[in-house]
């Protein structure tokens, strides 16, 4: 297992950096905790599971999920908690990591 902490960077860019630089192409994100000063995520419209509505949040949120890495390309599911105690939850496109940290634990095929 290897622990990856992001600071300062752009979430996904970052993981896939670090991935590449340990030589992992495929595994688990078995867990991500920490904090985002903004992200982007997408949900399926109801009436077409095919299609993304990506939504912006340009707030800080507290975050936890997991993912994959295939072929050296990160793909992680987020719940993010923002003001107001609510949860936004879906597939995270980005997320800024400024003010805190996201610590993900990767486990490598």
């Amino acid at each position: 297992m290897h622990t990856i902490e992001i600071k300062n960077a752009e979430l996904l860019e970052a993981i896939t950096l670090r991935a590449k630089e340990l030589g992992i192409v495929n595994g688990a994100i078995v867990s991500l905790i920490g904090a985002v000063d903004h992200f982007t995520v997408s949900t399926m419209p109801a009436d077409n599971a095919s299609a993304d509505v990506l939504t912006e949040y340009r707030q800080p949120a507290e975050m936890h999920g997991s993912g994959e890495i295939t072929d050296g390309v990160v793909h992680i599911h987020a719940t993010l908690g923002i003001e107001g105690d609510r949860g936004v939850c879906g597939h995270l496109h980005r997320a800024e990591v400024g003010t805190w940290f996201v610590r993900a634990y990767v486990l490598p095929n």
